[in-house]
């Protein structure tokens, strides 16, 4: 599939299945915690899914558990590779890998780095227009969004 961006940028989305290698240099995570979606509030964007970059040679699900629980205190019970996309940035494309994340716990701690710490929502619709972060306008995301209702993670 393939999508233009806010930013006017081509994105590629190809679905992953479980066996697939996660070869993104980027994650984001789309965790559900007692049925409902974990989201952070960044600083900046507003509230969006957690996410970022890998680190040093930090393995795509590793930086999914340190980028998860930096933004949201959240700890994975279970993570499934679903899809990975690129955005054709110029001059530095970059590729994330997106997970389906059931979350063990949420863990209060004093600083979330960047964000505001977690936010619990029932839908994407129950998150005011004026705080979304734009990449909740994304349509890669939000393909991704359908995709876990799709294989049954979480109701639309």
């Amino acid at each position: 599939m393939e999508f233009i961006d806010a930013a006017n940028q081509r994105v590629t989305l190809k679905f992953c299945a479980q066996h697939d290698k996660a070869t993104g240099n980027h994650v984001l995570a789309l965790p559900i915690y007692r049925k409902q979606l974990l989201m952070t509030n960044h600083c900046v964007r507003g509230i969006e899914f957690p996410g970022g970059k890998c680190e040093g040679d930090e393995s795509s699900l590793d930086a999914l558990r340190r980028e998860l629980y930096e933004e949201t205190g959240a700890t994975i019970e279970a993570a499934y590779y679903i899809a990975q996309y690129t955005v054709h940035a110029d001059p530095l494309p970059f590729t994330k890998d997106v997970y389906a994340v059931i979350v063990d716990k949420i863990v209060e701690k004093t600083n979330y780095l960047e964000t505001n710490g977690p936010v619990l929502v029932s839908t994407l619709e129950d998150v005011p227009d004026e705080q979304k972060s734009t990449l909740l306008l994304d349509e890669a995301i939000l393909t991704c969004v359908e995709r876990i209702s799709t294989l049954g993670f979480y109701q639309l």
